[in-house]
């Protein structure tokens, strides 16, 4: 029996994932349809994707079997209804209401118990606040407009958010289970360790570089942590760092690869249509914030090994890469040139990543011999439409809560709180949209947490003068963030048990390393320069920016972890984030002095500490 559900939940998945394939490549040939399939067959498979879990009693059975049959009751009634309304004008009736609260109330179960209650708290105080009289503080919204508002329009459940993911988003999951299943992915983890096994700290370099290439591809901190770390963090543990260090390496590396270009995992799709930015030039924004991501990472490191005492891979024990490595990683860099060349011509990301997942495919079947097996590829599709059931089931549930905002204007109340909360001072302002963005990214995968906090936060940071482009990125990083910031660090929770050290203390140990995750955003507001593509960009601004950031970052990494070449002392280590604070100043006057005297630190630092190191190990001079 249990293999029986397994099949059918394969079904759903697969059939999803041909779905995807034929839109992405060939078009949408009905937007009813397109958009109804891609959520009735990701509730489908998500409902069936435990099949011990659903047969653990006949009760369950019954609930789940009620369940899909409601389901599709009610998609079949959507569909018919949207198809009708093309046509002609359409009076609904109570049992067409009925229905869709009945849709809205069974995907708010779905998305409980795939992705636990933060989500599907959200999307209940929504409904209890548009339901509710005016008197009680409410919208006072009549349960019949709700429901022909977010059911069968398309602003509510089947909204943009549907419709992005599902015409453009599934695509590149598909492409990136092809590279997980084909075996690539190891292939460029074996590619990450030879390149830094010479560096102090060796295979937590090697964790930042490969779960930044396959973070940037499923848009999953959490499934990347669990795909890439069971191989990473044993090798980290190994050479000396300790398990909470190992842990959270992994997931703050992980949690960085939605925010690398050039996929971003679903963010950057997600943010050009809402901004109406092209892609590319979102592209082009988040390609220098990333790598000082993960170079201040890297930085984080080396301070840790030196911290430690943890050298290089012994040379015997490094990675040798043979000629057939350097074929099969074609695997992945060939698709990924075509995709960034398709889109530089213009073609839509959706086209280009059908082409992309085309030739990775081609690719596999000729380079990896097992991955020409029927079962293979048959897991490959199975791995995607599983992926891609749980981001439609969010998405449609996230689609709701949308509405609602949108409906009832809740993201300019929001907006006028915040500025009169802070008094139209930009830091303050900044400050409380971050805690806002941490508080309701926490448990809910990125994109979701994007598109609440874009909708609800949006209109206040532009409201406050920032350009929409450094708006929108200072609130995908936060909600990347909070993957990985206590109490609800669901990166770091997910790395703990494998590097078999305390979540919480995993988490707290992850926010240090992102510590650079936290800074850049305020980098965006004050330094938009960064950016490249914002108006009024200068050469000289962004050179600027760069120093000073890549001097403060030191200062901070080193500051905080007491250590640089050797131990610090007290007051240097508050010197040091004290200047580096101030060297990330807007205002030249106090940023260059503070600039000046932080490098004058480290260089201080730099030449004093190998004569320390040599005194101390000289031998006491011989009485006579």
């Amino acid at each position: 029996m249990i293999n029986a559900v397994n099949f059918l939940s394969q079904l759903f998945a697969v059939a999803l994932t041909v779905l995807a394939i034929r839109v992405a490549g060939f078009g949408v040939f009905d937007n009813v349809i397109v958009s109804g399939l891609a959520v009735w067959l990701g509730v489908m498979a998500a409902l069936l994707i435990k099949p011990a879990d659903v047969l653990s009693s006949r009760w369950k059975i019954g609930v789940v079997v009620g369940f899909a049959l409601a389901f599709a009751w009610v998609m079949w009634d959507w569909v018919s209804l949207m198809l009708a309304q093309e046509q002609f004008l359409v009076t609904m009736s109570f049992a067409q209401h009925s229905a869709a609260w009945t849709g809205i109330v069974l995907l708010g179960l779905l998305t409980w118990r795939r992705f636990g209650p933060p989500i599907a708290i959200v999307g209940l105080l929504c409904a209890i606040y548009v339901l509710a009289p005016e008197g009680l503080g409410g919208a006072g919204q009549h349960w019949t407009r709700v429901a022909e508002n977010l059911w069968f329009t398309s602003d509510g459940v089947f909204g943009r958010p549907v419709e992005v993911v599902s015409r453009t988003v599934l695509i590149f999951i598909v492409f990136g289970s092809v590279l997980q299943v084909s075996g690539a992915g190891d292939v460029l983890l074996k590619i990450a360790f030879a390149a830094t096994g010479r560096l102090p700290g060796g295979p937590a370099h090697s964790a930042v570089i490969g779960s930044s290439m396959f973070g940037m591809l499923n848009g999953a901190a959490v499934a990347n942590v669990v795909s890439t770390g069971v191989v990473t963090i044993p090798i980290i543990k190994r050479v000396g760092f300790t398990p909470r260090f190992a842990g959270a390496v992994e997931a703050a590396a992980s949690t960085g690869g939605q925010i690398m270009p050039p996929v971003m995992g679903v963010v950057a799709f997600l943010m050009a249509d809402m901004t109406n930015i092209p892609y590319l030039t979102i592209v082009a924004a988040a390609t220098i914030p990333a790598l000082l991501y993960y170079g201040s990472l890297f930085a984080v490191v080396t301070i840790e090994a030196r911290r430690q005492g943890v050298g290089a891979i012994p040379a015997h024990e490094r990675e040798k890469l043979t000629r057939q490595d350097w074929l099969r990683s074609l695997v992945f860099w060939i698709p990924l040139a075509v995709l960034v060349a398709l889109m530089a011509q213009g073609r839509s990301p959706q086209h280009a990543g059908f082409y992309a997942t085309i030739i990775a495919t081609i690719l596999a079947l000729i380079l990896f011999p097992a991955f020409r097996s029927p079962v293979k590829l048959w897991e490959a599709l199975v791995d995607a439409g599983r992926t891609s059931a749980m981001i439609m089931v969010v998405v449609a549930a996230i689609g709701f809560v949308i509405g609602v905002v949108n409906m009832t204007g809740t993201g300019l109340i929001f907006a006028e709180a915040i500025l009169a909360a802070s008094g139209s001072s930009l830091i303050v302002s900044l400050l409380m949209v971050m805690g806002a963005c941490i508080v309701l990214g926490m448990g809910v995968p990125t994109g979701a947490a994007y598109l609440i906090i874009a909708v609800i936060l949006g209109p206040a940071l532009q409201k406050l003068g920032l350009p929409m482009l450094a708006a929108h990125f200072f609130i995908v990083y936060f909600a990347v963030l909070s993957a990985v910031t206590p109490p609800v660090a669901l990166a770091a929770f997910a790395a703990a048990p494998i590097a078999g050290a305390g979540p919480m203390e995993t988490g707290f140990e992850a926010v240090r390393l992102s510590l650079a995750g936290f800074i850049i955003p305020f980098v965006f507001c004050y330094h938009p320069d960064i950016l490249l593509v914002v108006e009024g960009f200068s050469v000289g601004g962004l050179i600027w920016t760069l120093i000073a950031y890549a001097i403060a970052t030191w200062c901070f990494a080193s500051g905080i972890a007491g250590h640089d070449r050797d131990r610090l002392s007290l007051p240097e280590r508050v010197l040091r984030l004290i200047a580096g604070a101030v060297a990330l100043a807007p205002d030249l006057v106090f940023a260059l002095p503070a600039t000046l005297i932080a490098a004058a630190v480290i260089a201080r630092h730099a030449w004093r500490a190998p004569r320390k190191m040599a005194e101390a190990v000289q031998p006491p001079a011989s009485k006579i």
